[in-house]
């Protein structure tokens, strides 16, 4: 699952690129952010590449710095499930060390940093700012993991592709305009539906005028009252 390292009590160099060192100076973490960057290695990965695999050995964690990662899990029918979406600012591999659950794959091409999970641990214990971050993200996880539950067991499959819009929306602050890099297929995966009735729901919906589809990866929010309604159905 995804975190971002974005609090109301936690400025994060992550989130924002472009800040001068004096405005994270001043938040009283930049020695904090400039030594997680130092134990940080910066990795590029192609289309499709896998960064990590299930199996493999959770000993670092992930975040990205441009481009987009799917979580996923390929299962025991051939089916593959789609945890999690993660985009620019956001950290994933994070779990505690031991085996990989799901595995890491580049949508396009991707660039991350890598973290050894011990050194990044120490880190941790030595900056309670940077831990209390962790600690809410954490918090924001879990209640995002519930609603995914809600979105998986009990919404139609409209209610479902409303959601994901409007989840994309938030995630990325994009009101009006979604760049959505990844495929029809990898979002059936993520909302437990097929590919036919993915494009089937999103052609409804472009029909009746709430989305446009200027091109297979931009789509755009002509009545975001109406798609609220139907996410929140």
């Amino acid at each position: 699952m995804y975190k971002q390292f974005s609090t109301s009590g936690f400025i994060s160099v992550f989130d924002q690129p472009d800040n001068s060192a004096a405005v994270i100076s001043r938040s009283g973490q930049l020695d904090a952010l400039v030594a997680l960057e130092q134990i940080g290695t910066r990795r590029s990965f192609a289309r499709d590449e896998e960064i990590y695999a299930e199996g493999d050995a959770s000993d670092c964690w992930y975040r990205v710095v441009s481009g987009a990662v799917r979580i996923c899990k390929l299962l025991a029918d051939g089916r593959r499930q789609i945890a999690e979406f993660c985009f620019a600012g956001d950290c994933f591999g994070l779990p505690p060390a031991g085996i990989r659950v799901f595995s890491a794959e580049a949508i396009g091409d991707v660039v991350v940093m890598r973290y050894p999970q011990r050194a990044a641990d120490r880190l941790i214990d030595e900056n309670p700012r940077l831990a209390r971050g962790l600690y809410e993200r954490t918090l924001r996880e879990l209640a995002h993991a519930q609603a995914r539950m809600l979105l998986l067991g009990r919404m139609t499959a409209a209610e479902r592709v409303a959601s994901f819009l409007l989840e994309i929306s938030e995630r990325r602050d994009a009101q009006h305009t979604l760049d959505l890099p990844m495929s029809r297929s990898d979002i059936a995966d993520y909302l437990g539906l097929t590919i036919e009735t993915v494009c089937r729901v999103l052609s409804t919906l472009k029909r009746e005028r709430i989305i446009v589809i200027p091109t297979p990866h931009r789509i755009e929010l002509r009545d975001r009252e109406a798609l609220e309604t139907l996410g929140e159905a």
